[in-house]
């Protein structure tokens, strides 16, 4: 009896054993690859799965989407600069079947893709295009990655340049070119002003110029805007039209002043004869003592 007793739990423990081997509780996000005798023969889950034991041999595979960190890549631009390229690949099963049968190690398959992509694609970019078009490069190698990724059953939704580290004096040298590049917006600014001013002011005389009028309400106003001013310095503007009318009078003044004046004589003019004519007497004096010179 007691021979019966114990044959039955051990029967009991042997059933509680291989039904505990048999079942499997699988996840809303899993999914279990099953082989039997080594065959594929398909997917199974979420929830529980009953497997034969020591025939079936279950394999889990996540659907949910990875975050993979690429190394840092030493790379060489097209215009042959050093930069120190890294990046991140969002990634996530789709056919747990093919991730499994095709690819030893999807992890590791899709971070040497994406490296090796990585320093391709950036190798043919010029270093202002790594800079200011991450967008196109992203997109670039996440469609090169995605289709070498799309046999395992792998999709590649997203891949994004973090960083992008280049040499001191490269940086220091595009600060230069920074500079030079605001100075000279600055510069064609300042002309672009300084015209249409110049354009601005030449309406305002083609205005001005019909009535004459104008410039005296406008030197009125400037007398108005100069006495509010403070200041013990006070410049009156005057009007060119008047001095052009008073260069003439002024000129036939002058004239017939002179006309009336009696001449008078230079004190310095009578000193400048007075040595020409002594010098003249000297030099006549010493051509009479030579006597007369033979020829």
């Amino acid at each position: 009896m007691v021979a019966v007793v114990v044959a039955l739990l051990v029967l009991l423990v042997a059933a509680a054993v291989l039904a505990g081997a048999s079942v499997r509780v699988l996840r809303e996000y899993e999914r279990a690859v099953v082989f039997r005798l080594g065959r594929l023969t398909g997917q199974r889950g979420p929830g529980i799965i009953f497997l034969i034991p020591a025939v079936d041999r279950m394999v889990r595979v996540s659907l949910r989407t990875v975050t993979l960190n690429i190394p840092a890549q030493e790379i060489i631009t097209r215009d042959n600069v050093p930069a120190r390229v890294t990046a991140v690949t969002y990634y996530r099963v789709i056919d747990p079947n093919r991730s499994v049968v095709e690819i030893e190690n999807v992890l590791a398959a899709t971070s040497q893709i994406a490296q090796t992509t990585l320093r391709s694609v950036l190798g043919k970019a010029e270093l202002d295009a790594l800079l200011a078009e991450r967008e196109r490069l992203n997109e670039h190698l996440q469609q090169i990655i995605d289709d070498q990724t799309e046999p395992w059953g792998v999709k590649v939704s997203t891949v994004e340049i973090k960083d992008v580290e280049i040499p001191e004096r490269m940086q220091h040298a595009m600060a230069r070119q920074a500079e030079a590049e605001r100075e000279r917006r600055a510069k064609i600014i300042n002309a672009e002003g300084e015209f249409q001013a110049a354009a601005r002011l030449h309406d305002a005389a083609d205005v001005i110029s019909r009535n004459p009028v104008t410039i005296q309400l406008r030197y009125l106003q400037t007398l108005i805007e100069v006495s509010s001013n403070q200041s013990s310095t006070i410049v009156f503007p005057l009007p060119v039209d008047i001095l052009q009318r008073l260069v003439p009078a002024a000129a036939g003044a002058a004239a017939a002043g002179e006309a009336d004046e009696p001449e008078q004589t230079d004190p310095a003019r009578l000193e400048e004869a007075a040595w020409g004519s002594a010098a003249l007497n000297r030099g006549t004096a010493t051509a009479r003592d030579r006597g007369p010179v033979s020829p």
